[in-house]
């Protein structure tokens, strides 16, 4: 089976790649800022080598050699070499300024465009519908944003760059040789074939080595996240050793690939630098016979310095050839990287707003349901069967009151928690209709419906931050008197003052050092302060508090319910007796409704549930 992050088949995929070269388009400055720098260090590089032929033929050869040579031609030849040293400085420092700002701009420009890649992905996540984040596990939407966009800042930087200046570097080394001797350069190049069928071969195999690489990191990744996070888990049940037995089988395998890669790039570098050394020694043989003045394949003419310059040129001809090489996994891992992000960026977004769609000052807090049918499943449409058990919600009647408070019951997966995330539209129904106001919700702007819709959930999330920004979610327009009033309804702001530092008190990861109580509490209060006097809608907020917080809270709903439309889901019965109305469900049906003593005399279904939850004996069972 294919894994998830498995490196992408091809090396090269120019659809990918023009859609990577979008991203630079808006800093054309740099690329040809880069492209210049990379020209002049191309150009530099052999003249390195044209000062050294020129020093050594005009100070060691037989002229200068003479024992007649005279002061002034001391002179001269000191003063030659004092220019040529000087020259070869000023070269060097020239060089220097010229890959400083190569390397600032594309460096730059990598991550400038590794900036607006994770700000892309990022945005597209935010309006991306909760059923995309049900098939998505966060580890790897984490990966999109991280790993994945740092391989294609990586190509920018290292691949392109290497790809650009190595091709010139090469261009220019093979022009110059072929300028100054071209029967010496022929020799010298006699080996790039033999290098050619050498790269490919231990290519292929640091490709098939990268790839099982990049699976196997995948692997050991998910591994850790699931024991870290499963922590308590893990401890509770003892599987510590077990865990360990499997991480290691993991983490061994992916040591083996890694020690793969590790050995044939071993050989590669090696067979790479023989080759150069062959390349050299044919320059020497050759050249040397033509020093010696014996006939062969090389012309007469060659000095010293010819020879000494060729052999400096040949040894860094091998490098930027090396390079390129290495350009390919650069290549690879961006074409596999940004298939993945693309996936992410052209997923399409199934909850958006009409064109024109309403916005509305203010609610009144009515909510209609009319026939809906619902599933998760993107594939049912209105046209499936009734009879798929897709369905979640099935014909689903139900008209709440502007300031009725509703409490939705009903055993797991009877679709409760369905209908408050139909409300706030989080998910669109595919038959009939949810409206809010009279107003269907897909008429309405998102941003619009839900800051007019408070939710609690069960399962409580704080971000990194303060208790205070915690409660005001970072808005500078909801003021401190605010927060403390909505704190003292909801019976936590005492809790708060206790804290060290109080509303400015750090909170950690998740709230991890807070009770499911306290958290439950800081989430109605959040929920008021966000929308203090429109529609409340609480999903098993109090499923998982004590007696005494449960109090508090029964007593703050008392104050914050009254005028506002209120929708309640709860297992806990208790909860919920002093609503004004009841709806029974059973799987995405709605079974019986009404107050909480018409519906225990009618001695059905919310009778049972509530006999079986005060463990009342049931005659019908």
């Amino acid at each position: 089976m294919t894994q998830p992050d498995e490196a992408f088949q091809k090396a090269f995929d120019p659809q990918l790649t023009r859609r990577i070269l979008r991203y630079i388009r808006p800093y054309l400055r740099l690329v040809a800022l880069g492209l210049l720098m990379a020209l002049l260090i191309a150009v530099a590089n052999p003249t390195f080598g044209l000062l050294q032929r020129y020093a050594i033929d005009h100070t060691f050869g037989p002229r200068v050699l003479l024992p007649s040579l005279d002061l002034a031609g001391r002179q001269r030849l000191f003063s030659l070499l004092l220019t040529v040293g000087l020259s070869y400085l000023g070269l060097k420092v020239l060089e220097f300024l010229f890959r400083y700002a190569l390397s600032m701009s594309i460096n730059i420009l990598g991550q400038r465009v590794l900036y607006d890649i994770r700000a892309d992905i990022f945005t597209k996540l935010q309006r991306l519908s909760l059923s995309y984040f049900d098939a998505n596990p966060v580890g790897r939407l984490i990966t999109r944003v991280t790993s994945d966009v740092d391989a294609i800042n990586q190509f920018i930087t290292a691949g392109l760059v290497s790809l650009i200046q190595s091709s010139l570097l090469i261009l220019t080394y093979v022009v110059i040789m072929l300028t100054i001797n071209w029967q010496l350069a022929l020799i010298s190049l006699a080996v790039l074939p033999v290098l050619y069928v050498v790269t490919g071969y231990f290519r292929a195999r640091l490709r098939d080595s990268f790839r099982v690489t990049r699976v196997q990191q995948a692997i050991v990744n998910t591994k850790l996240n699931e024991n870290i996070t499963g922590m308590l888990t893990v401890q509770l049940f003892g599987r510590e050793n077990r865990n360990g037995v499997e991480f290691d089988r993991s983490n061994r395998l992916l040591l083996d690939a890694n020690l793969r890669s590790v050995g044939w790039f071993a050989l590669f570098q090696p067979s790479v630098s023989i080759l150069g050394s062959v390349a050299s020694g044919l320059v020497l043989y050759f050249a040397g016979r033509a020093i010696l003045g014996e006939a062969g394949l090389v012309g007469a003419g060659i000095t010293l310095g010819t020879l000494i310059a060729f052999n400096g040129w040949v040894s860094q001809l091998f490098q930027p050839i090396q390079d390129l090489a290495d350009v390919f996994n650069n290549l690879q891992a961006a074409m596999a990287s940004s298939e993945r992000i693309f996936g992410v960026l052209d997923t399409p977004v199934s909850i958006l707003d009409k064109q024109g769609a309403k916005r509305l000052d203010r609610f009144e807090g009515r909510v209609d349901l009319e026939n809906v049918w619902f599933a998760y499943d993107d594939a049912v449409e209105a046209e499936t069967p009734d009879t798929d058990p897709r369905w979640t919600l099935r014909g689903i009647d139900l008209h709440i009151k502007a300031g009725e408070s509703v409490a939705l019951v009903g055993a797991t997966g009877a679709g409760k928690t369905s209908i408050t995330s139909l409300v706030s539209r989080f998910y669109d129904v595919q038959r009939g209709a949810v409206k809010v106001d009279s107003h269907d919700v897909r008429d309405l702007a998102q941003h619009d419906l839900r800051r007019h819709i408070g939710v609690v959930l069960q399962d409580v999330f704080l971000f990194a931050g303060t208790i205070e920004s915690n409660l005001t979610l970072g808005s500078s327009e909801i003021s401190h008197d605010r927060v403390v009033q909505a704190c003292k309804y909801v019976g936590v702001h005492e809790f708060i003052l206790g804290l060290p530092a109080g509303y400015d008190t750090e909170v950690r990861e998740r709230g991890a050092t807070l009770s499911t109580g306290q958290k439950q509490l800081l989430a109605f209060a959040r929920a008021l302060i966000q929308n203090p006097d429109i529609l409340l809608v609480l999903d098993e907020a109090t499923a998982s508090v004590d007696t005494e917080t449960e109090m508090h809270i029964q007593d703050a709903l008392a104050k914050v319910m009254h005028g506002r439309t209120s929708i309640i889901i709860a297992h806990r019965l208790s909860t919920i007796e002093h609503c004004d109305r009841i709806i029974v469900m059973r799987r995405g049906r709605v079974v019986e409704e009404g107050s909480h003593r018409s519906l225990l005399a009618q001695n059905g279904y919310y009778a049972r549930l509530h006999r079986l939850q005060y463990a009342q004996p049931d005659a019908a069972d």
